[in-house]
């Protein structure tokens, strides 16, 4: 989790809404345009029929309570709002009640291609499309539950499965083809177009093996998890994942795919 932010997310006024200005707005507008463009052969069946089902809207950062609403009728979930950054203790105890953390600012347009936090571009359109689907709704309340009760150095293992599934992973559907899921990628031009190139690397999703897989949150990543359908990750809800944790940590990490973080100057 990164430890500082140079964003503040911005609080709700007396009737519970954010007071966006007009270039924040057209910050969310373009965003939307390119990711539109960018996702249409590459995101799952399930993240399209999410995003039809919310009907974010294309020209304007829409309010957490509109995207709510729509949720709730689907899975019962609900979008919460929170600071740039929250400890993982607040993250998972979110997730468990079926609330999904959403920080209220836009990157600047200085970030628009990336940015390591999570704004609300990154949380509303990459996130909560497929919190309409109740299998993986259901993984990711489960998740939240199992994190809770874990330890401090459990979750930096939970912390893999997530990463691996909910912000990058990859699906491949029925007739063969390989889509996105994840919304780490589908809420980045860059790394839509890079995830489904002949560039990175695919496996074939192993619960034990994506525990043991290190990650950095600054660059494209080298590596990606192939589920076959979401079924097979709603099946994790049946697992004990403490368990798997508790042999990814005796087996220890895999060796890392890429170089180490440059110091600070």
């Amino acid at each position: 989790m990164l430890k500082s932010s140079s964003y503040l997310s911005q609080p709700p006024d007396a009737a519970g809404v954010v007071r966006y200005t007009d270039a924040e707005h057209a910050i969310w507008a373009e965003l939307h345009a390119r990711q539109q463009t960018a996702i249409g052969a590459s995101a799952c069946d399930e993240f399209l029929h999410g995003l039809d089902v919310l009907k974010l809207p294309p020209d304007r950062i829409p309010q957490l309570a509109e995207v709510s609403s729509r949720l709730r009728r689907e899975t019962g979930w609900e979008v919460a709002a929170v600071p740039a950054l929250i400890p993982f203790s607040e993250f998972f105890a979110l997730l468990a009640a079926k609330r999904f953390p959403a920080a209220t600012f836009i990157r600047r347009r200085e970030h628009l291609d990336y940015l390591q936090e999570p704004d609300i571009f990154h949380e509303l359109y990459g996130h909560t499309p497929l919190l309409t689907n109740p299998w993986f709704a259901e993984f990711t309340e489960t998740y939240g539950r199992i994190g809770l009760a874990a330890s401090k150095e459990d979750r930096v293992f939970l912390a893999r499965l997530y990463w691996f599934t909910v912000e990058f992973g990859l699906l491949r559907q029925p007739d063969g083809a390989l889509k996105i899921y994840g919304g780490g990628i589908l809420s980045s031009p860059g790394e839509t177009a890079y995830a489904t190139s002949a560039q990175p690397q695919l496996k074939a999703f192993d619960l034990i093996d994506v525990l043991r897989t290190p990650y950095r949150i600054d660059i494209l990543q080298p590596l990606y998890y192939v589920l076959d359908s979401f079924e097979r990750l709603h099946a994790l809800t049946r697992v004990d994942l403490l368990a798997a944790v508790a042999e990814a940590r005796r087996l220890g990490l895999h060796a890392p795919l890429f170089p180490p973080k440059p110091l600070a100057a």
